[in-house]
């Protein structure tokens, strides 16, 4: 007997297969737990408008990806300040965690700590690269630069020589009016 699952069914098949097994096992097993239904003209005909929906959402969903990884592949680098001590050694070590809370905060979206997945072990100050895996086929690679409590923060490079000259005659400006 031809029968549609409806859902995952150990050593049977996926939700969606076509498979056949027989009347037995379908009556008294797939069935009553409404796992499977019978292959009817009508039913297959429901199971290929369900396939169309169902890529046309997954087409969707990737394409929302895509934008996720570009967006954060744009950042290109975060700042994280943490504790250090002497010789630039962390009093812990940053984790995905961590990583993935500052990405959220940044871009706006919640991201989950299991797809940030650092190269190496960020345990010192230093510039790591970490991969953010958004789907199978789909990831963005960004750099954390990890400073120390207090320091300053470096600037990007996208900034010119120009607009630095202007923050410093910012600052200095800030500064006169306090000391007089």
């Amino acid at each position: 007997m031809k029968i549609i699952l409806q859902q995952n069914v150990l050593k049977l098949g996926k939700a969606g297969d076509i498979v056949e097994a027989s009347d037995g096992y379908f009556r008294n097993f797939l069935q009553p737990r409404k796992l499977a239904v019978v292959a009817t003209t009508g039913t297959l005909k429901k199971r290929e408008e369900d396939l169309e929906t169902l890529k046309k959402k997954a087409a969707a969903a990737h394409q929302v990806t895509v934008e996720l990884a570009e967006k954060i592949s744009a950042l290109e680098t975060i700042n994280m300040t943490v504790k250090a001590g002497e010789g630039g050694k962390l009093y812990g070590k940053i984790t995905n965690k961590e990583i993935a809370q500052e990405l959220s905060k940044i871009v706006g979206v919640e991201i989950d700590k299991r797809i940030v997945r650092p190269v190496e072990e960020i345990g010192a100050l230093g510039v790591y690269r970490v991969l953010v895996k958004l789907a199978p086929d789909v990831q963005a690679e960004i750099t954390v630069d990890v400073l120390k409590e207090g320091a300053p923060i470096k600037p990007k490079k996208e900034e010119t020589a120009e607009g630095a000259e202007q923050k410093q005659d910012e600052e200095a400006q800030v500064e006169e009016p306090s000391a007089v």
